[in-house]
């Protein structure tokens, strides 16, 4: 997870829209690992609905002056510098808001607890505050008023790792249940003999190995500059449910041991419930499937 912030969620943006001068200062030592990189999007009251963020970067001279706070930070307790979005003018929600590389060490920042979580426990979750932070205009990643335009390409890079991070769990997990339930024995005979058991990891193995096609199609298109939206949101979906299915059905062939803390399949049975929450929930997959469908409701 923490890795991912770094090369997939925090730094896109700033690789293709930043200043010489920021790349510089921020990529260059990001990719190098001298400097980790957290990605402030998300609020108490503004997850999944990006537009209605509330933290402002209001002019002053040549700084910005930044208060509000954001929620769910992940590296937010170690981070140098964070990609920041925040309102910086009135207008139009989609139109009104930048990207800024803000670092962490910056009077006024207050990272104030480790969020307590039910998986990806080595990974630091923050709660981050600003109050009154001023920062150098010239930290603006690219046009002021298009970071949210910036972070929805941003969002479809992140998307698509997401749905990479996944298979190769889920074809571990598989694996690891098919060699232990050769070993396992039940009625005298190894579980693994059950028709329903291989037959149920059959079925697994072919649904991995067709989100794998779907996600080779997804980057092969962005890679070429095709708008993947659709994709990567139909990936990032399925990816979400997959798991929590290759999860909870392989720690049901391990019996009382799945229930432990001592198998990998318990580890992913927690970790990845995450899938179908953050980077964009399920049902924010569907709205935009929808929308590209032609389906979703219009407003009035």
């Amino acid at each position: 997870m923490a890795i991912g912030v770094q090369t997939d969620m925090a730094t896109p943006a700033l690789a293709r829209f930043g200043s010489e001068e920021l790349k510089r200062q921020f990529l260059q030592p990001t990719i190098a690992g001298d400097m980790v990189a957290c990605l402030g999007v998300s609020e108490v009251g503004a997850g999944s609905d990006v537009a209605n963020i509330k933290t402002k970067a209001v002019k002053d001279g040549d700084d910005y002056i930044i208060n509000g706070g954001k929620m769910w930070i992940t590296n937010g307790c170690q981070a140098d510098w964070m990609c920041l979005l925040a309102n910086t003018s009135k207008g139009p929600l989609h139109k009104s808001q930048s990207l800024i590389c803000l670092p962490m060490k910056l009077p006024g920042i207050n990272a104030t607890r480790k969020i307590d979580k039910l998986g990806m426990r080595s990974s630091d979750t923050a709660e981050v505050f600003f109050e009154d932070v001023r920062v150098p205009t010239k930290y603006l990643i690219g046009d002021e008023g298009k970071g949210f335009t910036y972070q929805m390409l941003q969002f479809q890079e992140e998307r698509m790792w997401v749905v990479a991070g996944a298979l190769a769990p889920m074809q571990n997990v598989v694996q690891e249940t098919i060699e232990y339930t050769r070993q396992r024995k039940i009625f005298d005979q190894p579980v693994l003999h059950n028709q329903t058991v291989h037959y149920r990891l059959a079925e697994l193995e072919t649904e991995i190995e067709l989100l794998r096609s779907l996600l080779y199609r997804s980057v092969a298109q962005y890679i070429q500059g095709d708008d993947v939206t659709k994709l990567a949101s139909m990936a990032k979906l399925k990816a979400g449910r997959l798991i929590r299915e290759v999860a909870d059905s392989c720690l049901q062939f391990w019996g009382g041991m799945g229930f432990t803390n001592e198998v990998l399949v318990s580890r992913l049975y927690r970790d990845m419930r995450l899938m179908s929450i953050a980077g964009g929930a399920d049902e924010v997959m569907l709205s935009i499937i929808c929308k590209y469908m032609g389906t979703f409701p219009e407003k009035k």
